[in-house]
């Protein structure tokens, strides 16, 4: 059975200075906006300081340019940083223009990529076809994303890892995890990969605890809460 390798979604430099110690944690991902919440001014700089921290784990760093040619000047320059880096590419521009010459480019040279904002079964085939059997590459399929418009990203996953399946140095990633029972899902699936928040990965962590331990954990929270409420009737 494929062993499903959990990556730490978060670009906040503390955290992954704590969750790269954890055996749990095989890698990271980041993207623009999650860089933009851990507060980074220059991308560059902030970048550099996440590798610093995680040198011997995969990490995710993203191209934020729209036209491609500028998206290929900082894939090369991402690319750069360090030998543990993915450069993520997202499958379109923001125009809806496929980016699969640009993911043929970079394949070619040998730079691996994390091909992201992921939705259809289509967009898988594209991708693939674009993608040699010579360099790691990762397809981010955002499952949660799936779930929020009331999609189940289950079948598409399922044909993805099918669709894939002649190309093993490419890997299936469950992108947007929503909660902890999506590792479960991915691990069912034989998805190689799934990203998580450090709040969830913290709930994985603790699978295993039997229902009757959580019956008792349970009622024991609503009994702390009333005694401390000092409720009475």
């Amino acid at each position: 059975m494929t062993k499903t390798k959990i990556f730490c979604d978060i670009a906040d430099s503390k955290t992954i200075k704590e969750f790269n110690k954890k055996s749990i944690v095989d890698g990271f991902t980041t993207n623009p906006s999650l860089m933009r919440k851990a507060g980074a001014k220059s991308y560059e700089k902030y970048s550099k300081l996440l590798l610093k921290i995680c040198r011997n784990k995969p990490i995710s760093l993203e191209v934020f340019a729209d036209n491609f040619k500028e998206m290929e000047k900082q894939a090369l320059k991402i690319n750069s940083w360090g030998k543990n880096i993915y450069v993520k590419i997202p499958v379109i521009n923001s125009k809806g223009k496929f980016t699969g010459q640009l993911i043929k480019k970079l394949n070619k040279k040998k730079i691996k990529l994390n091909i992201t904002a992921v939705y259809t079964v289509t967009q898988v085939k594209k991708i693939n076809s674009c993608l040699d059997n010579r360099t790691k590459s990762i397809i981010s399929i955002f499952s949660g994303r799936m779930g929020d418009v009331g999609k189940d990203p289950v079948p598409i996953i399922k044909k993805a890892i099918q669709i894939t399946k002649s190309k093993n140095k490419v890997e299936i990633l469950w992108a947007s995890t929503r909660e902890p029972y999506n590792y479960t899902q991915a691990k069912q699936l034989g998805c190689q990969i799934i990203t998580m928040p450090p709040n969830i990965i913290s709930k994985v962590s603790n699978f295993g605890k039997s229902f009757n331990q959580l019956t008792k954990d349970t009622v024991r929270t609503f009994l702390v809460d009333s005694k401390k409420s000092r409720y009475k009737i």
